[in-house]
């Protein structure tokens, strides 16, 4: 299984007190981090002007499912049910406090999702509407992806179990399955036309997912995802 990183950039007036600080923004104890120390820092001539020490911290991120899990998997999240409020009121909390502590303005609520019978879960929803919120998508939803994923080990951690939290910014998620959606019937169309097997971009899971999804009754194509890590991606095979 292939990891994507995301990372926390923290300046304090010693390295220790760096890492203590990220550790406690992020709400993981300081040995789940990987750091980086990228100035340690200085007192400055006669203790004037010193230089404050900065470090990176790095969170590891599963990336990839295997081909046969991506079916199963509703928008990569654990297989655990629950439906208690405690868990609404701790991801709530949690993405509220670190939007703010991105310097962001933004209304969040989080209420439990419908259960999806393949996938035996049952999401718990979290909304986030405000204004210039792009950074908290990144490109291709790669900083939404890092989003839900701390907030999933931090509300894990805090209620003792995984909780299946999923994150939305401005309706990114929906938009963005819309458009999947069209993009593998328009190629499945071409495949099944040309008798010739496609390949869609590079995706990460949860898109594959959608592609995998739209395409499933369709009776003139099947569909695969080959490749590893990031360039793992899914092709369009005309059925014989």
């Amino acid at each position: 299984m292939a990891e994507k990183k995301t990372s926390l950039e923290v300046i304090a007036p010693t390295v220790e007190e760096a890492v203590a600080r990220g550790a406690a923004e992020l709400g993981l104890p300081e040995d789940d981090l990987q750091v980086e120390v990228l100035d340690k820092g200085g007192k400055g001539f006669l203790g004037i002007s010193a230089r404050q020490a900065r470090v990176r911290l790095t969170v590891a991120i599963p990336g990839d499912a295997p081909a046969a899990q991506e079916e199963a998997a509703a928008q990569d999240v654990p297989a655990v049910a629950d439906d208690d409020p405690e868990a609404v009121q701790a991801a709530h909390d949690t993405v509220t406090e670190l939007v703010q502590r991105l310097g962001l303005e933004a209304q969040v609520s989080a209420e439990w999702g419908h259960k999806d019978p393949k996938a035996r879960i049952r999401p718990l929803l979290v909304d986030v509407h405000g204004d210039d919120l792009g950074i908290l998508i990144g490109r291709r939803g790669e900083a939404l992806t890092a989003l839900q994923y701390i907030t999933r080990l931090i509300v894990a951690k805090e209620l003792e179990r995984p909780v299946a939290v999923v994150i939305d910014i401005e309706g990114y998620r929906a938009r963005r399955e819309q458009q999947l959606t069209r993009l593998a019937r328009k190629m499945a169309a071409q495949a099944a036309d040309l008798d010739q097997t496609l390949e869609l971009e590079p995706m990460p899971p949860n898109e594959r997912r959608i592609i995998h999804v739209a395409l499933r009754d369709n009776p003139a194509v099947t569909t695969e995802s080959v490749g590893e890590g990031s360039s793992r991606k899914v092709t369009i095979i005309p059925k014989v």
